[in-house]
């Protein structure tokens, strides 16, 4: 914003200037501790640790995952189940999906300019015409409204002469284009906050040569946690000192988080007064608002030469050090504080709208529109009763009402996190009808066991978190290519630091120290998201393939991912069909339904202790030391049988996967794997199962026992131990110390 001296305007944007020298000044000390944070420890140590976990869960990673890869230990005791050793910026570099995020890789897709193309289209240059005028920025927030700083347009009489040019750049051949100026009408709509620095306006529907509005679009605001963290690049659109429209693109990282405001060094020009700051996807995370100047000793902003600086001098001769944004969630916060009425709420409320309105009559081609990101959901390592899982199905939670009986129920597809969603610009829709396309979730590959039934009616923001757990699956599967697939030195490590404690114990008393053990750093608890973890690493063999644990099929990990997500979406279509057309059933009906719904159409994932064993509990349900890869076909064949060793003279129903009768399951491949997987649940989980018909009596120990000793412990199984344990804490003891067979006294681990 360039001013002429002693202006209102100028005099804010002082009192700006220097309240931002202030904050700076009162957070040296936290800065720079931020700032040797991210050189020494990354990305994940910088910022408050819910923060990083909420960022994590909008960018579709796994939080425990994440913890794991990043923390490269140091000493084996303090991290008893990691293996890896790995540089801080490969966390930066790839676990968030993508390289750009943390700024450490120069490579970016196309499609990240492309994106930025479409989120600059609503930028444009505003002039304050008349006394004391000048330029700022702003940008559009609804299909009427236009942001800016309060000191670029602190007043209604100041906002109704000003105007605003949309496409005041340079084209591609680099000739300027011919913008598209439109009036500000604050008699319809202006609010603005000194404090918080902003000010929202209404713009003219038409421009000045008869453009529509609607065809700029605008950017979508998010009050959703997780939009950036310390240690990310920033983008900034902008207009510095009214000139035609520039990026400041990705050498900007934010150093600071304060309550309302970010602060971040970048090559923003002062200037920019009322541009939008975007994360790496493209979403707005603050209001740009302030230069923070050097000041001299007395707090005064200094200009390049070293003098102090007046307003007369313009923003060109202040000697500058960082920028402060406002955050988008807290000018979010104070509209929400208004009570407006008529015309001026329904105006306010387009701002919160997660869809563009139905432009009235674009005067350009239409671009498709792009959603909103989700609100969150729970943090990644809740273990609380709505963290959802990954089989799409949750529990019907029922309420008897006083006439009729009322479900409401939780579809829980997605994997707690909300996921990374598309870029929060809103370009204006297509179709006849005005109302914005959903995109479809990534197309399925060719199912392994196709889901019954017909697909959905229409998309959902269930199908779409369906989406975003193949999103992060394969984020997770293109990071494992490039780990060690097993560190044998540093799991030798990790493994004398975790049964340090334990002694030259035997019998009942080892069977006890260990299952204190287990229990004891069995932490986080991950919920059962086989598309997420178990795929994309756990249960990734030495080829970097899934092997069938019963029938020893091998499978690109991408087609489970795929296949088990078409699984998800069908089971969804189910469950629709069902609140529909059965609104009157009661519990117990949900409850069959449901059980039969999963038995009907499984996933490719076997837990080798069956779910019905333990009524589908967590953390029984997503303890990955028992979750292994297994054909849809393979999982049904087995069932809920406990294991067996059929006598080869005795008949039995076989097929690829194994035998089976009445009485029992012999996998054809596998048995050592899934003996000490059974083994590991009977000592985390003591007296939970045995009792009951069908379950595995405590006379069948033997057969687990000889599957152990006949199968020696392979690299893929000290992989798998070392990933678990990676992701929630514990270790299983059968594939440490194989020879703990015969000393543990199993008899205190059935129920009786």
């Amino acid at each position: 914003m360039t001013t002429e001296p002693r202006t209102r305007r100028a005099s804010d944007y002082l009192s700006q200037l220097t309240w931002a020298a202030r904050r700076y000044t009162d957070r040296t000390e936290r800065r720079d501790r931020n700032k040797a944070v991210l050189a020494t420890s990354g990305v994940l140590y910088a910022d408050d640790p819910e923060r990083v976990g909420k960022r994590l869960a909008r960018l579709g990673a796994d939080w425990s995952l994440a913890r794991a890869i990043e923390r490269a230990p140091s000493d084996p005791a303090a991290t008893a189940g990691s293996t890896l050793s790995l540089p801080p910026d490969r966390f930066g570099r790839e676990l968030l999906g993508l390289e750009r995020l943390i700024g450490r890789n120069d490579l970016t897709p196309v499609a990240f300019l492309e994106e930025g193309v479409l989120a600059a289209r609503p930028v444009g240059r505003i002039t304050v015409r008349g006394p004391g005028g000048g330029h700022g920025t702003g940008f559009l927030v609804s299909s009427a409204l236009l942001l800016t700083n309060h000191h670029v347009l602190g007043g209604q009489e100041e906002a109704a002469r000003s105007e605003v040019a949309f496409g005041f750049q340079d084209g591609v051949g680099g000739g300027p284009l011919v913008p598209a100026v439109f009036g500000l009408e604050p008699q319809r709509f202006f609010v603005t906050d000194e404090r918080l620095d902003f000010s929202l306006v209404a713009v003219a529907p038409r421009g000045l040569r008869g453009e529509a509005l609607a065809s700029y679009g605008r950017l979508a605001l998010s009050e959703a946690p997780g939009k950036v963290v310390i240690g990310e690049s920033v983008n900034i659109v902008q207009h510095p000192r009214g000139e035609p429209k520039q990026l400041a693109l990705r050498d900007n990282r934010v150093v600071d988080v304060l309550d309302d405001f970010l602060h971040y060094e970048s090559d923003t020009q002062p200037g920019s007064s009322g541009s939008p700051v975007f994360n790496d996807q493209w979403e707005v995370v603050a209001l740009h608002h302030s230069a923070v100047p050097r000041t001299d000793e007395q707090g005064r902003p200094l200009s390049v030469d070293g003098t102090v600086w007046q307003p007369d001098m313009g923003e060109a001769r202040l000697a500058w050090k960082a920028n402060e944004g406002v955050r988008i969630s807290r000018v979010l916060g104070a509209l929400h504080a208004m009570s407006p009425g008529g015309e001026t709420a329904r105006l306010r409320d387009e701002v919160f709208a997660t869809e563009p309105a139905a432009p009235a009559a674009p005067a350009v081609p239409a671009v498709p529109a792009v959603p909103v990101a989700p609100p969150e959901s729970a943090p990644p390592d809740s273990t609380a009763a709505d963290g959802a899982a990954a089989d799409g199905i949750g529990a019907a939670r029922v309420a008897d009402g006083t006439t009729r009986l009322t479900v409401p129920l939780w579809v829980t597809v997605g994997l707690g996190p909300s996921g990374y969603a598309a870029p929060t610009y809103a370009a204006p829709a297509v179709g006849a009808d005005g109302v914005p396309p959903v995109p479809a979730p990534p197309p399925p590959a060719t199912p392994l066991a196709p889901p019954a039934g017909p697909p959905p009616a229409a998309p959902s923001e269930t199908a779409s978190a369906v989406g975003r757990d193949v999103t992060a699956a394969l984020v997770n599967l293109r990071l494992a290519q490039d780990r060690p697939y097993y560190d044998r030195t540093a799991d030798q490590a990790a493994r004398e630091a975790y049964y340090a404690g334990v002694g030259d114990l035997d019998g009942d008393a080892l069977r006890r120290a260990l299952t204190g053990l287990l229990e004891r750093t069995h932490a986080p608890r991950p919920r059962y998201q086989p598309i997420r973890l178990v795929y994309p690493w756990v249960d990734l063999h030495q080829d970097g393939r899934l092997h069938g644990v019963y029938s020893g099929r091998d499978f690109a990990p991408e087609e489970f991912i795929r296949a088990d997500a078409a699984v998800a979406e069908g089971r969804l279509t189910r469950v629709r069909e069902l609140l529909l057309h059965e609104s009157t059933a009661g519990p117990a009906e949900f409850e069959a339904e449901f059980d039969a719904l999963e038995e009907a159409m499984p996933f490719n994932c076997e837990h080798v202790v069956p779910q019905s064993w333990f009524a589908k509990q967590e953390p029984m349900r997503g303890d990955l030391h028992h979750l292994f890869a297994c054909e849809a076909g393979c999982n049904s064949f087995r069932g809920n049988f406990p294991y067996i060793d059929f006598p080869e003279v005795r008949e039995a129903v076989r097929d690829a996967c194994g035998r089976r009768e009445d009485d029992g399951f012999e996998p054809e491949q596998g048995k050592g794997p899934v003996a000490r997987a059974t083994l590991y649940f009977l000592l985390r989980y003591p007296g939970l199962v045995g009792d009951a018909p069908r379950e595995f009596p405590a006379e069948r120990l033997p057969t687990l026992l000889t599957w152990h000793d006949s199968e020696p412990v392979s690299e893929y199984e000290q992989h798998r131990n070392a990933a678990a344990a990676e992701i929630q804490g514990n270790r299983n003891p059968l594939i440490d110390h194989p020879d703990w067979s015969g000393r543990i006294d199993f008899t205190g681990v059935w129920h009786t």
